[in-house]
Protein backbone atom coordinates (compact mmCIF):
# COMPACT_ATOMS: atom_id res chain seq x y z
CA UNK A 1 0.00 0.00 0.00
CA UNK A 2 1.32 3.85 -0.98
CA UNK A 3 0.79 6.53 1.34
CA UNK A 4 0.85 9.58 1.20
CA UNK A 5 2.97 11.29 3.63
CA UNK A 6 3.95 14.47 5.53
CA UNK A 7 7.46 15.64 7.44
CA UNK A 8 6.56 18.72 9.55
CA UNK A 9 9.54 21.08 9.98
CA UNK A 10 10.57 24.68 12.21
CA UNK A 11 9.31 27.51 9.72
CA UNK A 12 12.83 27.92 7.70
CA UNK A 13 13.92 24.47 7.54
CA UNK A 14 11.10 22.51 5.30
CA UNK A 15 13.57 22.90 2.33
CA UNK A 16 16.38 20.89 4.17
CA UNK A 17 13.68 18.41 4.98
CA UNK A 18 12.09 18.40 1.62
CA UNK A 19 16.12 18.07 0.59
CA UNK A 20 16.47 15.61 2.81
CA UNK A 21 13.86 13.23 1.29
CA UNK A 22 15.11 13.80 -2.03
CA UNK A 23 18.52 12.16 -1.16
CA UNK A 24 16.79 9.54 0.13
CA UNK A 25 15.20 9.05 -3.29
CA UNK A 26 11.54 10.47 -2.82
CA UNK A 27 9.57 13.19 -4.83
CA UNK A 28 9.28 16.28 -2.50
CA UNK A 29 6.60 18.86 -2.59
CA UNK A 30 7.74 21.65 -0.22
CA UNK A 31 5.03 23.39 1.73
CA UNK A 32 5.10 26.08 4.37
CA UNK A 33 6.40 24.04 7.68
CA UNK A 34 6.31 20.47 5.71
CA UNK A 35 7.32 18.63 3.26
CA UNK A 36 5.34 16.12 1.12
CA UNK A 37 6.06 12.58 0.20
CA UNK A 38 4.73 9.11 -0.77
CA UNK A 39 5.52 5.90 0.37
CA UNK A 40 5.07 2.32 2.00
CA UNK A 41 5.48 0.97 5.20
CA UNK A 42 9.03 0.80 4.94
CA UNK A 43 9.22 4.27 4.02
CA UNK A 44 7.87 5.77 6.90
CA UNK A 45 9.89 3.61 9.07
CA UNK A 46 13.34 5.00 7.22
CA UNK A 47 11.70 8.34 7.34
CA UNK A 48 11.51 8.05 10.99
CA UNK A 49 15.16 6.70 11.85
CA UNK A 50 16.61 8.75 9.27
CA UNK A 51 15.37 12.40 8.84
CA UNK A 52 17.71 14.95 10.91
CA UNK A 53 15.81 18.20 10.52
CA UNK A 54 12.06 17.09 10.59
CA UNK A 55 9.72 17.31 13.71
CA UNK A 56 7.27 14.27 12.89
CA UNK A 57 6.13 12.08 10.16
CA UNK A 58 2.59 11.75 9.39
CA UNK A 59 -0.14 9.60 7.14
CA UNK A 60 -2.29 12.29 5.31
CA UNK A 61 -5.88 10.05 5.89
CA UNK A 62 -7.46 12.68 3.66
CA UNK A 63 -8.40 15.92 2.29
CA UNK A 64 -11.83 18.06 1.50
CA UNK A 65 -13.04 20.96 1.97
CA UNK A 66 -15.89 21.76 4.67
CA UNK A 67 -18.30 24.20 5.95
CA UNK A 68 -20.36 22.88 7.94
CA UNK A 69 -20.37 20.20 10.73
CA UNK A 70 -22.39 17.83 8.41
CA UNK A 71 -20.29 17.81 5.83
CA UNK A 72 -17.06 17.87 8.00
CA UNK A 73 -18.85 14.65 9.58
CA UNK A 74 -19.71 12.59 6.24
CA UNK A 75 -16.66 13.68 4.59
CA UNK A 76 -14.57 12.17 7.80
CA UNK A 77 -16.63 9.10 8.39
CA UNK A 78 -16.25 8.21 4.45
CA UNK A 79 -12.93 7.68 4.48
CA UNK A 80 -10.77 4.37 4.86
CA UNK A 81 -10.18 4.64 8.67
CA UNK A 82 -10.51 0.58 9.23
CA UNK A 83 -7.09 0.69 6.76
CA UNK A 84 -5.62 1.83 9.97
CA UNK A 85 -7.35 1.47 12.89
CA UNK A 86 -8.24 -1.88 15.06
CA UNK A 87 -11.41 -2.20 16.81
CA UNK A 88 -9.51 -1.14 20.21
CA UNK A 89 -7.16 1.45 18.73
CA UNK A 90 -6.74 4.43 20.82
CA UNK A 91 -7.40 7.57 18.37
CA UNK A 92 -6.76 11.31 20.38
CA UNK A 93 -7.98 13.93 17.88
CA UNK A 94 -6.11 17.15 18.06
CA UNK A 95 -6.92 20.15 16.58
CA UNK A 96 -6.79 23.90 14.85
CA UNK A 97 -8.36 25.92 12.56
CA UNK A 98 -7.18 29.19 10.76
CA UNK A 99 -9.22 31.63 8.46
CA UNK A 100 -12.21 28.87 8.51
CA UNK A 101 -16.18 28.72 8.98
CA UNK A 102 -15.78 26.04 11.25
CA UNK A 103 -13.71 28.23 14.14
CA UNK A 104 -14.64 25.81 17.10
CA UNK A 105 -11.99 23.67 17.38
CA UNK A 106 -13.61 21.61 20.69
CA UNK A 107 -16.51 21.53 18.01
CA UNK A 108 -14.59 20.37 14.90
CA UNK A 109 -12.33 17.81 16.98
CA UNK A 110 -15.68 16.21 18.98
CA UNK A 111 -17.25 16.07 14.87
CA UNK A 112 -14.32 14.26 13.73
CA UNK A 113 -13.65 12.20 16.97
CA UNK A 114 -17.70 10.89 16.27
CA UNK A 115 -17.01 10.43 12.70
CA UNK A 116 -14.24 8.02 12.99
CA UNK A 117 -15.78 6.09 15.91
CA UNK A 118 -18.85 5.68 13.44
CA UNK A 119 -17.41 4.05 10.96
CA UNK A 120 -14.88 2.00 12.90
CA UNK A 121 -18.46 0.96 14.90
CA UNK A 122 -20.00 0.30 11.34
CA UNK A 123 -17.09 -1.59 10.22
CA UNK A 124 -16.65 -4.51 13.00
CA UNK A 125 -20.35 -4.28 13.65
CA UNK A 126 -19.09 -2.84 17.71
CA UNK A 127 -22.21 -1.15 19.98
CA UNK A 128 -21.89 1.33 22.58
CA UNK A 129 -18.44 2.68 22.78
CA UNK A 130 -15.24 1.76 21.59
CA UNK A 131 -12.71 0.04 24.21
CA UNK A 132 -9.70 2.50 22.28
CA UNK A 133 -7.51 0.20 24.95
CA UNK A 134 -5.05 -0.85 22.09
CA UNK A 135 -2.06 0.95 20.05
CA UNK A 136 -2.01 5.06 20.00
CA UNK A 137 -3.33 6.68 16.38
CA UNK A 138 -2.86 10.61 17.57
CA UNK A 139 -4.74 12.14 14.40
CA UNK A 140 -4.88 15.93 13.98
CA UNK A 141 -7.68 17.76 12.18
CA UNK A 142 -6.27 21.00 10.25
CA UNK A 143 -8.39 22.90 9.19
CA UNK A 144 -7.04 26.16 7.31
CA UNK A 145 -9.64 28.65 4.88
CA UNK A 146 -12.29 25.67 4.97
CA UNK A 147 -9.72 23.09 3.54
CA UNK A 148 -9.41 19.85 5.68
CA UNK A 149 -6.10 17.62 6.18
CA UNK A 150 -6.98 14.83 8.58
CA UNK A 151 -3.40 13.52 9.61
CA UNK A 152 -2.21 10.63 11.50
CA UNK A 153 0.82 10.83 13.65
CA UNK A 154 3.26 8.32 13.04
CA UNK A 155 6.03 9.31 15.24
CA UNK A 156 5.18 9.57 18.76
CA UNK A 157 7.49 11.90 21.09
CA UNK A 158 9.07 14.21 17.73
CA UNK A 159 12.12 13.40 16.04
CA UNK A 160 14.13 15.94 17.73
CA UNK A 161 14.47 13.44 20.95
CA UNK A 162 17.18 11.35 19.84
CA UNK A 163 17.49 9.75 23.40
CA UNK A 164 21.50 10.91 23.88
CA UNK A 165 20.76 14.23 25.87
CA UNK A 166 20.93 12.79 29.77
CA UNK A 167 20.95 16.15 30.86
CA UNK A 168 20.45 19.65 28.54
CA UNK A 169 21.39 22.99 31.00
CA UNK A 170 19.87 25.89 30.60
CA UNK A 171 18.14 27.21 27.00
CA UNK A 172 18.95 24.11 25.20
CA UNK A 173 18.70 24.03 21.55
CA UNK A 174 16.58 20.99 20.01
CA UNK A 175 18.53 18.69 18.05
CA UNK A 176 17.06 19.08 15.00
CA UNK A 177 17.51 22.42 14.58
CA UNK A 178 21.41 21.50 15.84
CA UNK A 179 21.64 19.00 12.97
CA UNK A 180 19.92 22.15 10.53
CA UNK A 181 22.42 24.37 11.56
CA UNK A 182 25.37 22.21 10.62
CA UNK A 183 23.62 21.31 7.52
CA UNK A 184 23.49 24.49 6.39
CA UNK A 185 26.97 25.23 6.37
CA UNK A 186 30.11 24.21 4.35
CA UNK A 187 31.34 21.68 6.53
CA UNK A 188 32.84 18.42 5.31
CA UNK A 189 33.52 15.85 7.16
CA UNK A 190 37.75 16.28 6.85
CA UNK A 191 37.64 19.74 7.50
CA UNK A 192 37.75 20.93 11.49
CA UNK A 193 34.82 21.52 13.03
CA UNK A 194 34.52 23.74 15.98
CA UNK A 195 31.28 25.02 18.31
CA UNK A 196 32.51 27.81 20.73
CA UNK A 197 29.63 27.78 22.77
CA UNK A 198 28.86 24.46 23.03
CA UNK A 199 26.76 24.21 25.77
CA UNK A 200 25.28 20.58 26.76
CA UNK A 201 27.08 19.79 23.14
CA UNK A 202 24.21 19.30 21.27
CA UNK A 203 25.34 20.87 17.92
CA UNK A 204 29.15 19.23 18.23
CA UNK A 205 27.44 15.57 18.62
CA UNK A 206 24.82 16.24 15.67
CA UNK A 207 28.03 17.20 13.66
CA UNK A 208 29.85 13.48 14.75
CA UNK A 209 26.33 11.61 13.32
CA UNK A 210 26.16 13.36 10.30
CA UNK A 211 30.01 12.89 10.00
CA UNK A 212 29.60 9.17 10.39
CA UNK A 213 26.04 8.90 8.57
CA UNK A 214 24.47 7.47 12.06
CA UNK A 215 20.50 7.45 11.68
CA UNK A 216 19.25 9.96 14.21
CA UNK A 217 16.64 7.97 15.34
CA UNK A 218 18.77 5.48 15.85
CA UNK A 219 18.11 4.75 19.54
CA UNK A 220 14.85 5.52 19.98
CA UNK A 221 11.67 3.71 19.19
CA UNK A 222 8.60 5.38 16.97
CA UNK A 223 5.05 4.83 18.40
CA UNK A 224 4.12 2.89 14.98
CA UNK A 225 6.23 0.44 15.95
CA UNK A 226 3.13 -0.89 18.16
CA UNK A 227 0.94 -0.56 15.35
CA UNK A 228 -0.54 -3.57 13.79
CA UNK A 229 0.18 -3.26 10.36
CA UNK A 230 3.54 -2.26 11.11
CA UNK A 231 5.84 -5.60 11.26
CA UNK A 232 8.69 -5.89 13.84
CA UNK A 233 10.84 -7.55 11.08
CA UNK A 234 10.54 -4.62 8.96
CA UNK A 235 11.78 -2.34 11.72
CA UNK A 236 14.66 -4.65 11.93
CA UNK A 237 15.49 -4.46 8.26
CA UNK A 238 15.88 -0.85 8.52
CA UNK A 239 17.96 -0.70 11.53
CA UNK A 240 20.47 -3.62 10.01
CA UNK A 241 20.56 -1.05 6.73
CA UNK A 242 20.69 1.90 8.79
CA UNK A 243 23.69 0.15 11.16
CA UNK A 244 25.16 -0.89 7.44
CA UNK A 245 25.38 2.69 6.63
CA UNK A 246 27.05 4.14 9.33
CA UNK A 247 30.97 4.85 8.69
CA UNK A 248 32.71 4.27 12.17
CA UNK A 249 36.09 4.42 11.16
CA UNK A 250 36.41 7.79 9.87
CA UNK A 251 38.46 10.09 12.20
CA UNK A 252 36.68 13.22 12.53
CA UNK A 253 38.27 17.03 13.82
CA UNK A 254 35.11 18.29 15.93
CA UNK A 255 35.83 20.43 19.13
CA UNK A 256 33.03 22.31 21.53
CA UNK A 257 34.17 24.56 23.85
CA UNK A 258 32.16 26.78 26.77
CA UNK A 259 33.16 28.87 29.53
CA UNK A 260 31.05 26.55 31.91
CA UNK A 261 33.17 23.60 33.22
CA UNK A 262 30.12 22.29 34.04
CA UNK A 263 28.72 22.50 30.79
CA UNK A 264 31.79 20.45 29.53
CA UNK A 265 30.57 17.62 31.84
CA UNK A 266 26.93 17.50 30.32
CA UNK A 267 28.39 17.49 26.90
CA UNK A 268 31.16 14.74 27.87
CA UNK A 269 28.08 12.73 28.98
CA UNK A 270 25.63 13.03 25.90
CA UNK A 271 28.53 12.43 23.63
CA UNK A 272 29.04 8.92 25.71
CA UNK A 273 25.94 8.32 25.76
CA UNK A 274 25.55 8.74 21.63
CA UNK A 275 28.34 6.49 21.68
CA UNK A 276 30.60 9.64 19.73
CA UNK A 277 33.37 10.48 22.87
CA UNK A 278 36.03 8.94 20.66
CA UNK A 279 35.40 11.65 17.77
CA UNK A 280 34.29 14.86 19.57
CA UNK A 281 36.62 17.12 21.92
CA UNK A 282 35.07 19.04 24.34
CA UNK A 283 37.36 21.78 26.58
CA UNK A 284 36.56 24.28 29.09
CA UNK A 285 37.89 27.85 27.27
CA UNK A 286 36.26 31.35 26.96
CA UNK A 287 35.38 32.52 23.01
CA UNK A 288 38.03 35.00 23.57
CA UNK A 289 40.79 32.86 24.11
CA UNK A 290 39.65 30.84 21.40
CA UNK A 291 42.88 30.44 18.58
CA UNK A 292 44.06 27.52 16.00
CA UNK A 293 46.49 26.75 13.86
CA UNK A 294 44.26 24.71 11.17
CA UNK A 295 42.85 25.94 8.17
CA UNK A 296 39.80 25.92 6.16
CA UNK A 297 37.20 24.86 9.27
CA UNK A 298 33.38 25.81 10.27
CA UNK A 299 32.68 27.45 13.38
CA UNK A 300 29.01 26.81 14.15
CA UNK A 301 27.96 28.93 17.83
CA UNK A 302 24.43 29.39 19.47
CA UNK A 303 25.36 31.99 22.08
CA UNK A 304 23.47 33.13 24.61
CA UNK A 305 21.58 35.91 23.48
CA UNK A 306 19.95 38.67 25.73
CA UNK A 307 16.46 37.36 25.69
CA UNK A 308 18.52 34.29 27.33
CA UNK A 309 20.54 35.64 29.67
CA UNK A 310 18.37 38.39 31.21
CA UNK A 311 21.37 40.61 30.46
CA UNK A 312 21.94 42.25 26.86
CA UNK A 313 25.12 43.97 27.76
CA UNK A 314 26.98 40.23 28.94
CA UNK A 315 25.71 38.86 25.40
CA UNK A 316 27.57 41.62 23.04
CA UNK A 317 30.48 41.01 25.23
CA UNK A 318 30.59 37.59 23.72
CA UNK A 319 29.49 39.10 20.33
CA UNK A 320 32.73 41.42 20.59
CA UNK A 321 35.14 38.57 21.89
CA UNK A 322 33.84 36.79 18.98
CA UNK A 323 34.87 39.52 16.62
CA UNK A 324 38.31 39.85 17.44
CA UNK A 325 38.66 36.20 18.48
CA UNK A 326 37.51 35.29 14.96
CA UNK A 327 38.66 37.83 12.50
CA UNK A 328 42.43 36.26 12.03
CA UNK A 329 40.58 33.21 10.90
CA UNK A 330 40.67 33.83 7.24
CA UNK A 331 40.20 30.95 5.74
CA UNK A 332 37.20 29.69 8.46
CA UNK A 333 33.92 30.53 8.10
CA UNK A 334 31.72 30.93 10.93
CA UNK A 335 27.70 30.60 11.35
CA UNK A 336 25.91 32.16 14.64
CA UNK A 337 22.25 31.91 14.95
CA UNK A 338 20.94 34.93 17.43
CA UNK A 339 17.37 37.09 17.74
CA UNK A 340 19.79 40.06 18.08
CA UNK A 341 19.08 42.01 14.63
CA UNK A 342 22.42 44.28 15.92
CA UNK A 343 24.42 41.30 15.97
CA UNK A 344 27.01 42.45 13.15
CA UNK A 345 27.64 45.71 15.08
CA UNK A 346 28.82 44.37 17.79
CA UNK A 347 30.74 41.23 16.22
CA UNK A 348 32.08 43.92 13.99
CA UNK A 349 31.86 43.23 10.28
CA UNK A 350 28.48 42.68 8.32
CA UNK A 351 27.80 38.92 7.60
CA UNK A 352 28.43 37.58 4.14
CA UNK A 353 24.42 36.06 3.92
CA UNK A 354 21.94 36.41 6.70
CA UNK A 355 18.84 33.49 6.96
CA UNK A 356 15.69 33.80 8.82
CA UNK A 357 15.01 30.95 11.55
CA UNK A 358 12.72 30.35 14.16
CA UNK A 359 14.11 28.09 17.28
CA UNK A 360 10.91 27.42 19.00
CA UNK A 361 8.92 30.31 18.27
CA UNK A 362 11.45 32.89 18.90
CA UNK A 363 12.69 34.72 15.33
CA UNK A 364 16.40 34.53 14.30
CA UNK A 365 19.63 34.99 12.39
CA UNK A 366 21.89 32.54 11.16
CA UNK A 367 24.44 34.96 10.30
CA UNK A 368 27.16 33.58 7.92
CA UNK A 369 30.69 34.56 7.31
CA UNK A 370 32.03 32.50 4.73
CA UNK A 371 36.15 31.97 4.80
CA UNK A 372 38.91 32.08 1.69
CA UNK A 373 38.35 28.82 -0.34
CA UNK A 374 40.68 26.51 -1.05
Amino acid sequence: MTYQLLATAASGIEALVGNELKDMGYDVEVENGRARFEGNKEDIAKANLWLRTADRVKIIVGEFEAKTFDDLYEQTKALPWDDYLAMDSAFPVSGKSIKSTLYSVPDVQRIVNKAIADKIKDVYHRRGMLPETGAKFPIEVAIRKDKVLLTIDTTGPSLFKRGYRIDKGGAPLKENMAAALVMLTTWRKDRPFVDPTCGSGTIPIEAALIGHNIAPGFNRSFLCEDWHWMPEELWQKVRVDAEEQADYDIELDILGTDIDGRMIEIAKANALEAGLSHSIEFKQLQVADFKTDKEFGIIVSNPPYGERLGDPEQAYQIYRDMGQAFRPLTTWSKYIITSDLDFEEHYGQKATKKRKLYNGYLRTDYFQYWGKRK
